[in-house]
Parts: structure tokens; C-alpha cells; sequence
């Protein structure tokens, strides 16, 4: 079977090869051919030279088309059936390309990975978040007061564990844009990504614009990948103003401008910072019997979206961040929820993590 893998990357040479690299051993194992594509949004000579080598087609539009235009290119330009489209900071593991390959291949238009936080896939990275008024309503106002955040983090939840306590494929169009494998059929009946989305939720876009037509879409357990999370955009100053502008456009057009202009109101106001936990540092003692519950860990004040670990007898006494996100993320505050098996908060800490926890 061949695969096109449209890999869009802007100033991130390492992370780009890395990608590549883990893609071709998957490939190879697999006995999957790649079609690759690295649409190059930004580079200069030395990046270049890094990246020359690796058995990918290096295409340079000459100015940063963003990640939607650069994914639209990368469809115009391949030929294969079967299209992967993928961010540089993600790292597929054995097995992935072939099993949401054959996902596709079983009726699903559209399907996307499990996403792991760390290499040693300890802490499970959630599904993209809901998208619906009353969601974002309450994401909003759980900064405002803890019965609020209780509130979000409990339907949040829910929606997290549908997918992380699945054996099998999920129905979903919660997926990530990190990674996201498709028919070409459904790209030519959904159109291309919009690139008025600069950056942020063009995804999001063109998965309601594919559930609307009724295109299958399946979260699928078996076909797991390691995101280092905004890895990417860390090399870009205006992330921050472009996800502002993209939310508001993903707003207007599916919820109505008037639901657009009350959520800019509501953020205008001076959140109130939620009551903190005691600190920890780099872990927690919970005591033999806590399993099973979850760990939950978010660099969010509110608790969520969060990565999570599901405790086992060995790992419950002590948990520890794993090492990687530990050094990572040292010095910054961390939400951190312990979760019985029904959904329901045992403590929540504040977690700093130490550059040498281990």
C-alpha cells in the first residue's frame, strides 16, 4: 500500500527529521511505501542541508503559507489514495501508519491516533476537545470559580475516557491535527483546509465541515503516537495572537457571530484564579490501594484539558512525572487531579516539577 505523508514544518529541521526518520521504521516494518512530502514553510541554509537526505520531497511555496496552506499544497501535489497529514513534533510508533491504514481501509473516511505526552507512553495526551457552545461556556467560566472548573473537569472527563478507555476504534471527530489520516475521496467532498485559519483549528474546521456531510471518523487505540507537544509553534511569536483569531472565526461560523462576541465580553472580564492545592514537587506519595484511579496532569490552572496515567499496583504507591516532561516543563506549575475509576476527584495538588526529578 502506498501512503502520501504531508509533513509540514516551519523552522524545526530536528524535529522534522526526527519525524521522518521514525516514519520511514515504520514503513519499513510495516510494508507500507511513502509517498513524503515535506512542505518547508521556513529554512535557511543550514536547515536545509539537514534535511536533505531523507527520502522526502522538499517543496518551498517561498513564504510561510501557515499550516492549512501548507497542507493543501502538499494534497495538490501528492498522488496517493491514502493521505497522512502531520505536524513535525510528532513521532509515530510501531505499527501506526498500518493500523490507521486499515481503519481506512474497514469504511472510516477519516482516523487519527492515540497520542502519548512522553517516549515511554506513561501519560496519555487527551482527545481534541469538545466543540459545542455549552462546552466552551463552561471552559471559560471554569477560571472564574472552582464549582464552575468541578463542573468542566467532569464533563471533560467524560468525554476524555470514551476515548482512552477504548480497546477498539471510536466513533469520533475529536482528533488531533498532529496527525490525521484520510481518504483522498474525503478531501475532494470536504474541500481543502481554509486558509484563513493561519494557525489553530483548521482542523477542527474541516472535521465539522466533514461531520456535517457524514463522513466516518474513528479515534483509534491501536495506532499510537508520541506529540511533543507545541513544539512546533514554540519557534512562532504571532502563535499566540493567530489562535486568538482563528478561535473567534471557528466560533463565527459555526456557533454565530452573536455567540463569537459574547465569549470576547466574558474573557474581557478579570478571571478569578482558582483556589491552589499544596505544592509538590516532582510527585506525589498516594499509598499502597490507590489503584485504580487516574493521574491527571494539565499546565492549565483549571485542571484541563489534561494528559493522564492510568495507576496500576506497581505505580500507585509513588508517582513520579516521568522524566522527560519533568525537565521539560521544570519550574512551571502544574495541575495535577488524583481520579477514582468513576470519575470522581480523590485531591487535586499543585505539581513543580524539578529539573531533576526523575
Amino acid at each position: 500500500m502506498r501512503v502520501a505523508v504531508i509533513l509540514v514544518h516551519y523552522r524545526t529541521p530536528d524535529l522534522a527529521a526526527a519525524a521522518i526518520e521514525a516514519l520511514r521504521r515504520d514503513a519499513d516494518r510495516s510494508g507500507l511505501e511513502i509517498e513524503g512530502l515535506l512542505i518547508d514553510n521556513g529554512s535557511d541554509e543550514t536547515d536545509r542541508a539537514r534535511l536533505a537526505g531523507l527520502g522526502f520531497e522538499r517543496i518551498d511555496p517561498g513564504a510561510n503559507l501557515g499550516y492549512a496552506g501548507g497542507v493543501n499544497l502538499g494534497v495538490a501535489r501528492s498522488r496517493s489514495e491514502t493521505l497522512v497529514l502531520m505536524n513535525p513534533d510528532v513521532r509515530v510508533l510501531p505499527g501506526c501508519l498500518a493500523t490507521l491504514a486499515e481503519t481506512l481501509a474497514a469504511g472510516s473516511e477519516i482516523a487519527g491516533p492515540r497520542f502519548y505526552w512522553d517516549e515511554t507512553c506513561r501519560l496519555v495526551l487527551p482527545p481534541a476537545e469538545e466543540r459545542s457552545r455549552t462546552a466552551e461556556l463552561l471552559a471559560l467560566l471554569a477560571g472564574r470559580a472552582e464549582p464552575w472548573a468541578v463542573r468542566a473537569r467532569r464533563r471533560w472527563r467524560r468525554h476524555a475516557r470514551r476515548h482512552w478507555e477504548a480497546s477498539q476504534p471510536v466513533p469520533s471527530y475529536a482528533l488531533s491535527g498532529g496527525l490525521l489520516a484520510l481518504r483522498r475521496d474525503a478531501w475532494r467532498r470536504v474541500g481543502p483546509f481554509d486558509e484563513r485559519f493561519r494557525l489553530y483549528f483548521e482542523e477542527t474546521d474541516w472535521l465539522r465541515r466533514a461531520e456535517r456531510l457524514g463522513l466516518p471518523a474513528a479515534y483509534v487505540p491501536a495506532a499510537a503516537a508520541v506529540h511533543l507537544h507545541a513544539r512546533s509553534t514554540a519557534q512562532e511569536p504571532r502563535s499566540e495572537g493567530w489562535f486568538v483569531d482563528s478561535a473567534r472565526r471557528f466560533r463565527e461560523r459555526h456557533y454565530g457571530s452573536w455567540f463569537a462576541r459574547l465569549m470576547e465580553r466574558l474573557a474581557l472580564r478579570p478571571p478569578v484564579a482558582p483556589a491552589r492545592p499544596a505544592s509538590r514537587h516532582g510527585g506525589l506519595e498516594l499509598g499502597p490501594g490507590a489503584a485504580p484511579a487516574w493521574v491527571e496532569v494539565s499546565p492549565n490552572a483549571v485542571g484541563f484539558p489534561a494528559a493522564a496515567e492510568r495507576l496500576t499496583a506497581s505505580t500507585a504507591a509513588t508517582w513520579r512525572l516521568p522524566g522527560e516532561i519533568a525537565r521539560r516543563l521544570a519550574g512551571a506549575d502544574l495541575a495535577l487531579q488524583v481520579v477514582d475509576a468513576r470519575g470522581r476527584e480523590l485531591g487535586r495538588f499543585t505539581l513543580r516539577p524539578e529539573l531533576q526529578a526523575a
